[in-house]
């Protein structure tokens, strides 16, 4: 039996503390400039990986921290805690999580130290596809074999961060959909160097709600090394879900982050702004909703730390992964909108902050993974009810 701890310990809380000051260098005005000119934050990034956090998952012999999930959680909910939006470099945390599990050894040894250092961006992960969603066994983009080389043909769409990554993580299927067993099989996993793509990738940026780099791929006859393969061909679908447990957990702990921030503000506003000579905090349709949200954020974090623990202890915990994701998802929306109501017309205005934090973690309910997926999943595997969908 695996114990969950009530209380970090105090390299922890050292941890803590010094992202914490690092963040201090990027107030709220330096988010709001990014924000509003759709730029991406390469100080913040170039700071954070200098500080050697975004390689902390990447074992000491690579020259990463080598720490575990749950220290790596505590980094990005700190980041997104003091206000910043760590979406723009998470993914240099975990993506190379399918390398370090399922790569070869020559394979670790060129990447990994350099992705540590920075030297290489490893930020970007190609799956989700515009005609198959969600539905990842049925995807199109085709990588086919010609001697030493793969021949990939096809798009992917959401796919972000390629604009400041150097290398993608690329499903595409090496076998036709009719022609496999199982309609898990037949999809492969490799690492593309999109520096020497050339014309063969075509990259479009996609215009969203938030300053989210993202974008829609285009592959044409893009040529692949066949020594980029991760792992075995056509066991590339099993590769990525063994990564997802470590990316639900992650994106937990930025929703936990987010949702503290949001309670945080609200509180200390609602303590000074005076209406009918009265801080309007003293009011219980104020102050109640404030609360419920302060007991959903607590709550749901220690669904964090419990998948974040198992997945430590090399436990199963797809199902508390899931679980904490679509908690802490949830807790951080209700208080972004009790926040959102606390500030009322104010909370409209870029100047504090709140509109652009609001819609930044509104994004964790519907990726990576839609709650309505997660509860199909508990549903299903956990509840062992009739598959719903």
């Amino acid at each position: 039996m695996t114990n969950v701890p009530f209380r970090f310990t105090e390299d922890q809380e050292a941890l803590r503390a010094a992202v914490r000051e690092l963040c201090k260098r990027y107030p709220d005005a330096y988010w709001r400039e990014v924000d509003e000119k759709r730029e991406y934050p390469e100080a913040f990034v170039n700071d954070l990986t200098k500080a050697g956090y975004l390689a902390a998952l990447i074992p000491t012999e690579f020259g990463g921290a080598g720490l575990g999930i749950l220290d790596a959680s505590l980094i990005l909910e700190e980041i997104n805690r003091s206000g910043a939006n760590s979406s723009a470099c998470h993914a240099q945390m975990y993506i190379m999580g399918t390398l370090l599990r399922h790569g070869n050894e020559a394979q670790k040894r060129a990447c990994l130290p350099k992705i540590a250092t920075g030297e290489l961006r490893l930020q970007s992960f190609g799956v989700t596809e515009p005609n198959t969603g969600s539905d990842t066994t049925k995807l199109q983009t085709t990588a086919v074999r010609k001697g030493d080389r793969y021949i990939v043909n096809g798009q992917k769409i959401f796919t972000s961060r390629v604009q400041h990554s150097d290398l993608l993580l690329l499903l595409a299927r090496t076998t036709p959909y009719d022609k496999v067993k199982k309609k898990t099989e037949g999809l492969s996993v490799f690492l593309v160097d999109m520096r020497t793509a050339g014309s063969s990738l075509e990259v479009r940026p996609l215009k969203t709600m938030i300053n989210h780099e993202t974008n829609q791929l285009f592959f044409e006859n893009l040529e692949i090394p066949a020594e980029n393969l991760i792992g075995e061909e056509g066991q590339g679908f099993k590769y990525i879900l063994d990564g997802m447990n470590a990316e639900r957990i992650l994106i937990a702990a930025e929703s936990v982050g987010d949702g503290r921030w949001f309670i945080e503000r609200a509180v200390n506003y609602s303590k000074t702004r005076v209406v009918f000579d009265r801080p309007i905090g003293a009011n219980q349709g104020v102050q109640f909703p404030v609360a419920r949200a302060h007991m959903a954020v607590e709550s749901s974090d220690l669904m964090r730390v419990k998948a974040a623990t198992l997945f430590d202890a090399a436990q199963p915990c797809g199902a508390e992964a899931n679980m904490a994701k679509f908690l802490c998802a949830e807790a951080a929306w209700q208080a972004a909108n009790a926040c959102m109501d606390t500030f009322g017309g104010y909370g409209f205005c870029q100047e504090y902050d709140i509109e652009r934090k609001f819609r930044e973690t509104r994004l964790f309910i519907t990726a990576p993974v839609a709650n309505n997926l997660v509860l199909a999943f508990v549903g299903q595997h956990v509840l062992g009810m009739p598959r719903s969908y």
